[in-house]
């Protein structure tokens, strides 16, 4: 079983107006300082397999064609 993490977060100049609620939110209870917040997605998924070099490969498609949308956002690969 091979365990993978894909996050997934918008590409600079992506106007992100979630992470502007969010910034303006933490000002409001109390957080001051904070410059700039950005967010993302986060997917967690096991593979049932034994080949980590065909895993990644196959995580990099799930990405490209589902978990992200490529014109605006990025992705990372993590296998643990």
């Amino acid at each position: 079983m091979i365990k993978a993490r894909v996050t997934v977060t918008l590409k600079n100049g992506v106007l992100d107006p979630q992470g502007k609620a969010i910034e303006g939110a933490l000002g409001a209870i109390g957080f001051d300082g904070v410059g700039s917040v950005r967010q993302g997605k986060v997917f967690d998924i096991e593979i049932d397999a034994s080949d980590r070099e065909k895993a990644e490969a196959d995580l990099k498609a799930m990405c490209e064609r589902l978990l992200a949308n490529t014109v605006i956002e990025n992705y990372s690969v993590s296998i643990t």
